[in-house]
């Protein structure tokens, strides 16, 4: 019955000690079948092993039955050449991105092993072993060594079915423009009661650079185009409320016209603001703090007086905690936020969507990275963690929640999928995969319930999972 696949109970196999390779000792081995995957953990002790600088040693645990192998993910130690050539010149190492690369001066002397595969029937009655290679120059290989660390791999216990439902993704409305922002503060300098700006005055270089660093990101980028860019200052409460407000005017201002000079923008791009006394900011800074009397100085803050009272206040009934809010919080008070705003173009093309997506992923919208993700076979790592990168980048989109949550329950991580569910939203699809979630975890009566909700909401999957769980649960009695 091809809905309905079977799931050995875990089988661990664990001893103090097995054969080693060279160098190389194995303790606690443990060897898993979980579900669709064989998982292997065990401790390598790498402390006598011995590598030459011009060779590289490749571990590799691997289950073997006759003419049947995979391996698991390698770890290499690659002598201090091998190591150069391999790592630091950007080539890849000898077994791929999955594998653990140590040059030999830095390696572990016990590494804490993990890795998994997906299971295959062939593997009852196989081995585990522990494959050790020496590379020299030109990837040859130069020497070989294999060890047995499990013999007959078989399952104490029971076969148990479990249930594997259909998943129905959701392709999600494509933006008509893709708007992003990028922001930032920075803590411009300037002498006492000045409104003119000297970039080499204290830190003003660095923080200056903060701000070009940010324009220059999305300005040098083709693909983007800077739609506004603003900026908003603040002074700190010590002083009159008239002469911060025209401090915090003609600084920000003043950082405009530093900005203009720079990038000769058109100047409707620039929009400016400005708050006379960051009195939120030193709310949220006393309410994180431990100050003595930090109540009632927060009473004081929240209070309705006018802004001039509240400073003469703070600063008469409690001198020492104003001395340290003024040398050590006001400071950070005085600050210019500056936002842009900027459009990127979009991509059709999935290859070049996949290339964005290793280096830029906040340009793309959640459709490309739908795109990308159904190029790959569903339930496959590269497809699942496309949706892991999708919900992390649209944290609050429903659509986002429940191809994420969808994916999870593909991988069995139930924790991760119920997470998910809860921002999933209510459409006919997330009353679907909620009720396949009841399915899995074997709650049927409400996996009925929902899943008769969403055959009515027109998920024709619905009818179909109704009539598998009963079968399955005909089947499992």
């Amino acid at each position: 019955m091809k809905r309905f696949i079977f799931s050995l109970l875990a089988l661990s196999l664990a001893a103090m000690a097995y054969a080693d390779v060279e160098g190389v000792k194995t303790q606690n081995v443990r060897l898993e079948r979980n579900g669709d995957y064989m998982v292997v953990d065990m401790n390598l002790d790498m402390s006598e092993l011995n590598v030459r600088s011009n060779r590289a040693v490749i571990l590799t645990p691997a289950i073997v039955n006759g003419a049947d192998s995979v391996n698991f993910s390698s770890v290499g130690v690659y002598g201090r050449k091998r190591y150069y050539y391999y790592v630091r010149d950007g080539r890849s190492t000898l077994t791929g991105k999955s594998e653990q690369s140590y040059r030999k001066a830095k390696k572990p002397d016990t590494l804490l092993y993990h890795s998994i595969i997906p299971y295959q029937k062939w593997m009852e009655g196989s081995q585990l072993v522990l494959n050790r290679s020496v590379y020299g120059c030109c990837n040859a290989k130069v020497g070989e060594q294999s060890t047995a660390l499990v013999d007959d791999y078989k399952s104490p216990v029971a076969e148990k079915l479990y249930y594997k439902p259909t998943f129905v993704y959701m392709r999600p409305v494509a933006e008509g423009e893709k708007v992003r922002e990028i922001k930032g503060s920075a803590f411009i300098d300037f002498p006492v009661n000045q409104v003119e700006i000297y970039p080499e005055y204290r830190s003003n270089t660095a923080e200056l650079d903060k701000i070009q660093q940010t324009i220059n990101s999305v300005r040098n980028d083709k693909d983007v185009t800077i739609r506004s860019l603003s900026i908003k200052g603040f002074a700190s409460p010590e002083g009159t409320f008239d002469h911060n407000t025209y401090l915090a005017k003609e600084r920000t201002a003043a950082l405009k016209r530093y900005v203009q000079n720079l990038y000769h923008f058109d100047p409707s791009i620039i929009s400016t603001d400005y708050e006379a006394e960051d009195w939120d900011g030193l709310r949220r800074v006393v309410e994180s703090s431990n100050l003595e009397n930090r109540e009632a100085i927060l009473e004081i803050i929240n209070s309705s007086r006018e802004p001039d009272r509240k400073d003469w206040k703070i600063r008469t009934t409690y001198p020492e905690q104003y001395a340290h809010l003024l040398k050590h919080v006001y400071p950070a008070l005085r600050h210019s936020d500056y936002k842009v705003e900027y459009s990127v173009r979009s991509y059709s093309d999935v290859e070049e969507i996949k290339r964005v997506l290793a280096v830029s992923p906040q340009k793309l919208s959640l459709e490309e990275l739908y795109l990308v993700a159904n190029s790959y076979e569903q339930g496959s790592e590269e497809h699942n963690e496309v949706f892991e990168v999708a919900v992390r980048m649209f944290p609050e989109d429903e659509i986002a929640n429940l191809n994420a949550a969808n994916s999870a329950m593909e991988k069995r991580d139930m924790e991760s999928a119920k997470r998910y569910l809860q921002r999933a939203g209510n459409s006919a699809e997330a009353v679907y995969a909620r009720g396949i979630y009841a399915a899995m975890a074997e709650d049927y009566d409400t996996a009925r319930t929902l899943l008769r909700k969403a055959e009515s909401g027109g998920i024709a999957q619905a009818t179909v999972a109704l009539q598998e769980i009963e079968t399955f649960i005909e089947n499992n009695k």
